[in-house]
């Protein structure tokens, strides 16, 4: 069993949630192993959100453009805040790579009520059998007009292919492990369905009967019965939990440790639970190598600064979507390249070394600095900033510049940062005046923290977690 110290608690916390707080840190350590928390806190069953707004019910309008370019700003907030307020579930973290796995686009699908009715599918399976979500998706009303299954046909026609093709490459099985054959036959079983107001129809009539073989096996198979062919593919669960690594663990993929993992995914019957149980609870997951090797998304760097700042009140505005407090990290979202209920294309945002080029590092930067000081690149006012005094205040160490700097990156950054760096972030804090007279009761206290945060966060040890 890996030790449950500090060091493992921020790895974990870091990979399992978008970022973390001091006092998210010290309840994690309050729990007496790996086991204990993973349990009992990290995989606890938490109650479905409330959605964002009783527009999610509506039946979609079409040319509803403004309204609806609206209410996926709204989506977007709503998510953002359910990850900044996320406490210690791993749950939300699950959303997004579902998300990213099983893509869809919001300028494909264009109706926000069918993207949210995909984000309560991906809530309810975060921990569930992969197996019945990946059925669940084949006829979800946003899939189906993102993979262009909406319409097909295969009596007396010849299917829509996308989705057949999607989902053994990118979903369930992985290139080589199928035929085009198999996807032309498949195709004919996912056919049938439209999309009448916010519901996915069946209809019979738009079917073929005759028997297709799909990957050796022959029959008048349903869409369901086709994904179970899917899943019952030696390389099924392997290509998951490679993705699955991935994300949680390294773009370096172990492949004697994904055996491991497609064992207990498999013998779980594709449950979800029992695999991210196995995994954090793993001596692999903890391997030195491994702890601080990730680059954080787009998501994970901007709520995770908000989290580590400690920012608790931000407001969503619903009724004034442009005002809310969240538009701006809205904004950035796209600028960093990862604007949720749009990734780039159906194998969605490749992640690791794509998020930072040197124009996005810049933006990074930006973005960090603005939540400090409380002012865009360009000088304009976000509707929100820190208070660097109160937040140096809350740490034990707050009046000890020597001692603070230790406290503070401890929090900040996955592994010891340098004794070069920290004298830099020391000087940073001092600003030419001697340790002996720092306080944060002094005059030019507030400029000289916010000048402490945004060097921390500038550094290239922060854009790792």
């Amino acid at each position: 069993m890996p030790n449950w110290n500090n060091i493992n608690a921020k790895h974990l916390l870091s990979r399992a949630l978008f970022g973390f707080k001091q006092s998210d840190l010290n309840t994690a350590l309050l729990y007496k192993s790996v086991d204990d928390f993973v349990d009992k806190e990290l995989l606890k069953e938490n109650p479905i959100p409330s959605p964002p707004g009783i527009w999610v019910s509506e039946t979609p309008v079409p040319d509803n453009g403004t309204i609806d370019g609206q209410r996926y700003r709204g989506l977007n907030y709503w998510w953002f805040e359910l990850m900044l307020k996320e406490k210690l579930s791993v749950r939300e973290k699950m959303v997004l790579f579902l998300h990213n796995h099983f893509t869809s686009q919001r300028s494909v699908v264009s109706y926000p009520q069918h993207m949210y009715d995909q984000q309560v599918l991906f809530r309810k399976y975060a921990f569930g059998n992969l197996r019945q979500l990946t059925k669940e998706i084949t006829i979800n009303p946003a899939m189906l007009i993102y993979l262009n299954g909406r319409g097909s046909r295969s009596k007396n026609a010849v299917p829509n292919e996308n989705y057949a093709r999607e989902v053994m490459e990118l979903f369930t099985l992985g290139v080589g492990n199928y035929t085009e054959n198999d996807i032309k036959e498949a195709a004919k079983t996912f056919a049938g369905w439209q999309v009448i107001g916010l519901e996915s129809k069946f209809d019979v009539n738009r079917v073929s009967t005759e028997n297709k073989t799909i990957l050796g096996k022959t029959g008048n198979f349903t869409y369901d019965q086709t994904i179970d062919l899917l899943f019952e593919q030696a390389s099924c669960a392997p290509f998951i939990c490679r993705k699955i690594y991935k994300e949680f663990v390294s773009n370096q993929i172990d492949e004697e440790f994904v055996k491991k993992m497609a064992k207990v995914l498999k013998d779980n019957d594709f449950n979800l639970k029992p695999l991210l149980s196995f995994l954090f609870k793993s001596d692999e997951f903890y391997n030195i190598n491994v702890i601080g090797s990730k680059i954080k998304s787009p998501s994970e760097l901007m709520i995770g600064s908000l989290k580590v700042l400690d920012f608790k009140n931000l407001a969503i505005k619903y009724d004034d979507v442009n005002n809310s407090d969240y538009a701006y990290i809205y904004d950035q979202s796209k600028i960093l390249q990862q604007q949720l209920f749009e990734p780039p294309n159906v194998a969605g945002w490749p992640g690791q070394r794509d998020w930072i080029s040197s124009t996005t590092f810049a933006y990074r930067s930006g973005f960090s600095d603005s939540i400090v000081n409380g002012k865009k690149i360009n000088g304009a006012k976000i509707a929100f900033k820190l208070n660097a005094i109160d937040y140096a205040r809350t740490f034990q160490n707050s009046e000890n510049a020597v001692k603070f700097i230790d406290e503070i990156t401890d929090i900040f950054y996955q592994l010891p940062l340098s004794i070069i760096k920290k004298k830099i972030l020391l000087d940073t804090l001092l600003e030419g005046t001697v340790t002996e007279n720092y306080s944060t009761y002094v005059p030019m206290a507030e400029l000289r923290l916010q000048k402490l945060f945004k060097a921390m966060m500038r550094l290239p040890e922060y854009q790792l977690g």
